[in-house]
């Protein structure tokens, strides 16, 4: 954990270029970066796994997957309390920075809706080759797997070549999430911002 600064579009995009992320303790409120050791990254190659069920239900279409288009009301839905997170690690000052982040192109999210309604979502940080997935949430059964699995076939469609998602949780090891070391991640986010890639 390192101390607090400010969370202008500049020190973020810079935070993020070294491997920090900022992140509200959920105790204090206090904003602190983090560099965590071991990381965690979803492989944007063979290694990212569907699971079978989840793969029908995309066949289905049973959610209109949409991109940018309710960027904050996916962050402000990913800050909500829910059951078994009362607290959130993200707060109104966070909320407003990456709607700044996202409004000069550097912030995104992937939606799920069903018959108008924002039903599951993520978002994230893209810089140069990086995509740095930042939280979801879900309101339905599988809206935010859903959500992953087309933001990877975006990913790799627009040329990125690392997929961040700072902790492994069990949730992301079904899709192939692994942990590594610090100085591997490092080394991979020095070259993701030497790619050009679009989102």
């Amino acid at each position: 954990m390192d101390k607090k600064l400010s969370l202008s579009p500049e020190v973020l995009l810079v935070g993020y270029s070294q491997g920090y992320f900022p992140m509200v303790d959920d105790e204090d409120g206090t904003l602190y970066w983090y560099n965590p050791d071991p990381r965690a990254i979803i492989p944007l190659d063979e290694h990212f796994h569907v699971p079978k069920r989840l793969a029908r239900t995309i066949r289905r279409g049973k959610f209109e997957v949409r991109v940018d288009t309710a960027f904050r009301q996916v962050m402000a839905a990913c800050a909500a309390p829910d059951i078994g997170r009362e607290r959130t690690w993200i707060n109104d000052e966070m909320i407003a920075a990456y709607t700044e982040l996202h409004r000069l192109g550097f912030a995104h999210s992937v939606e799920c809706w069903v018959e108008g309604e924002l039903v599951g979502g993520l978002y994230g940080v893209a810089l140069r080759g990086l995509f740095a997935g930042e939280s979801m949430f879900s309101r339905m059964r599988d809206a935010s797997k859903v959500a992953l699995v087309h933001l990877v076939a975006r990913l790799r469609a627009g040329g990125f070549v690392l997929l961040d998602t700072q902790f492994i949780t069990p949730h992301l090891a079904k899709f192939g999430a692994v942990e590594i070391p610090k100085d591997i991640y490092l080394q991979e986010l020095s070259f993701a911002m030497t790619v050009e890639s679009h989102f």
